[in-house]
């Protein structure tokens, strides 16, 4: 049950939160590009290194959201006290493998028969960083006012003491090959499905999957998963005004060379 202040402002309140939702993707994606400059260099070396205004203005940035948010927070009703961390068994870990990799099969054999390819606009828009095979190869569809059901085992990973990802908050889905939008497609969204697709593709199924488990068991976020760090890192390049052109797959490949994953 869901009550507001004033009832006649609903639409307004929705209106509330999915601008907050929008914002807290925004804020992930930035938090992915920071956390790739902390893989890479020390602070000593942005301080002495990096244009002084850049570091200013992000800095002065960053302090205004702390502010921000710090305010909003303070004034949230008190939550009741975490629970003690439960780590998984390693038969645990391997069941949420095989629950993830088959989910992923599903719903590719559920939304590949409704889905359709990419139009030419949006594949002239993705080849300075995509394949052509891979263009040709992969199939979008948009669900209008609706989003991608929760997953089945989601509750038995609950009933086993876990909090699964919120992928209902997720813009877009990959299917192996198939991406699915949740409620409307968006470039940015695309390129962030696209990389997953490549991902897919160099790794394997079942490696994707083992990855993205025991990433997420380590960080319980699903946006420090470095397969997602990488895809909102490549897609916030891909955003810029002026974005250079790169090969997601040799980034991918690179990451996997690195051991990144």
């Amino acid at each position: 049950m869901c009550s507001y202040e004033n009832p006649g402002r609903r639409g307004s309140v929705l209106d509330l939160n999915s601008d907050l939702q929008q914002a807290q993707v925004e804020l992930l994606s930035a938090q992915c590009a920071v956390h790739q400059l902390r893989l890479h260099y020390s602070s000593d070396d942005l301080a002495r290194f990096g244009r002084p205004d850049v570091v200013r203005k992000s800095a002065a940035a960053a302090n205004f959201l702390q502010q921000f948010y710090a305010e909003v927070e303070s004034r949230l009703i008190p939550a009741e006290p975490d629970s003690p961390v439960v780590e998984p068994t390693s038969a645990q870990v391997e069941q949420a493998v095989e629950w993830l990799s088959q989910y992923l099969l599903q719903q590719h054999a559920h939304y590949a028969p409704v889905a359709g390819p990419l139009s030419p606009g949006q594949k002239a828009l993705m080849w300075p960083f995509f394949s052509p095979e891979l263009l040709d190869q992969v199939l979008v569809l948009e669900l209008h006012g609706a989003r991608v059901a929760i997953p089945d085992f989601f509750s038995q990973v609950r009933a086993q003491g876990f909090e699964p990802p919120a992928i209902a908050h997720m813009d877009s889905l990959t299917f192996l090959d198939v991406i699915v939008f949740n409620q409307q497609f968006s470039e940015r969204a695309l390129f962030h499905a696209l990389v997953h697709a490549v991902q897919i593709q160099v790794l394997g199924l079942r490696r994707y999957a083992e990855l993205w488990v025991g990433s997420f068991v380590k960080t319980r976020a699903h946006f420090m998963v470095p397969l997602e760090v990488q895809a909102f890192s490549l897609a916030s390049k891909f955003s810029r005004p002026t974005p250079e052109r790169f090969s997601v797959e040799e980034q991918v490949v690179r990451w996997l060379s690195e051991d990144r994953y």
